[in-house]
Order: C-alpha cells, then structure tokens, then sequence
C-alpha cells in the first residue's frame, strides 16, 4: 500500500511570468477561466469559501460560482447558513479555485456584500423548480432529526406554492467577494511553482503585482 508521504506529483504544464500576466487582476482571473472552461473540467466552478466564525474559528466549505465582473465574484446560498452566520459577524472571506488538469490555483481574499435584491431574485428564478423549492423546505446547517424532516417540508412547500411562480424565500439569496488581492499559482517542477500576487490599490482603482517564493 502507498505511503501518504510518497504521493507527490511533479508540475510542468504551463508557466506564469510578470512579462505575460494581464495588468488588472479580475482581467487574468478571465483568461484562466476561459482556459479552464475550455480544458471541460468537471465542475469547473467550484471553489472553497473560506470563513471566521463568530468566535473566531475558521470554517471552510465548497460552493458554487455563479458570475463575476469587475465588482467581484458571486455566490448564493442560505443566509441563515453557518456561513452566512460567519459572513454576518465577520464580512470577510476567501475563496479558492483548485483547477489541477492546468496545475493551477487561485485565492482570492475580500470583503464580502450582500448581492441586490434583483439580482438574488433573477438568479433563483433561473434555478430548476426542484432547487427553488429545496431553498424553502432546507433548514441549512440546523440540526434535524432524521431525513424525514427534510420530506416533510419538501412537500408541505410543494403543496403550498403548487404549478405557480416560488417567490425567493427571504432567507435565501447571493453574495458578492469584492477581492483585495488575488493570487495566481502555477504549478512547476521541483516544487518552484509561480506564485504572482496581485493587491489592489482602491484610491487608484490599479493593481500592484508582486511575485511571491514557493
């Protein structure tokens, strides 16, 4: 049986250099993510949303991106979640993309926000009926006694709302990560991997790039 200590992977795919990367961090952030759309990696989107608790312990989870621009990068979920709880005592967080078929990761760290109301609303309306009532029957992150309670509610909503529009409940809804810095990692042989830092300057609306040791 192999050892945990010899499981090691050697990286050569592809290189990171201060003379190629993008000028605007969210700018090279959208030319990874075109390569890793275009490499069809499964589940592309997914990314590790790190928290503070409100005592002070971190907390970490995989959630799902839903868009980005130059204001941030979204996600939704219950707001009454552990990690809304976490985001509401501490608005800040960071999230990961491990994208391994390119070798790469980013880390992104930032204040987080709540998304407009319009927009929560125009995102769940474009989920499939079954999420949308999900939304309304999971009490996300309380304790239950069984599966049975998820049942039970899945079909009480059922009944309620029936063939018609399911309103967004109003605990349910996106948050935006408004990044302050964002980190590149490309992985290279012998563990020398490319590590570029960018760290934004707000009065200036500019990013400082800066490369970091392995």
């Amino acid at each position: 049986m192999q050892q945990i200590a010899d499981i090691r992977k050697d990286y050569k795919l592809k290189e990171l250099g201060e003379s190629t990367a993008a000028p605007d961090a969210l700018a090279q952030f959208g030319r990874w993510w075109e390569e890793a759309m275009a490499s069809q990696i499964d589940e592309v989107n997914a990314m590790t949303l790190a928290t503070v608790s409100p005592g002070g312990l971190p907390d970490a989870r995989i959630v799902l991106l839903k868009g980005f621009d130059e204001r941030g990068f979204v996600f939704f979920t219950n707001y009454d979640s552990r990690k809304g709880e976490d985001m509401a005592a501490h608005p800040r967080a960071t999230l990961l993309f491990f994208w391994k078929e390119l070798e790469r990761q980013v880390r992104i760290s930032g204040a987080v926000e709540k998304v407009s109301v319009a927009e929560s609303d125009a995102y769940f309306h474009s989920r499939p009926v079954g999420s949308q009532l999900g939304a309304w029957a999971s009490p996300q992150s309380q304790v239950i006694a069984d599966r049975s309670v998820l049942d039970h509610n899945l079909g009480e909503v059922t009944r309620r709302y029936g063939p018609g529009e399911i309103p967004r409940p109003p605990h349910w809804g996106g948050y935006r990560v408004v990044p302050v810095s964002i980190e590149f990692w490309q992985g290279r042989p012998s563990r020398l991997h490319d590590r570029l830092l960018y760290t934004r300057n707000e009065a200036a609306n500019t990013w400082s790039i800066d490369r970091l040791a392995p």
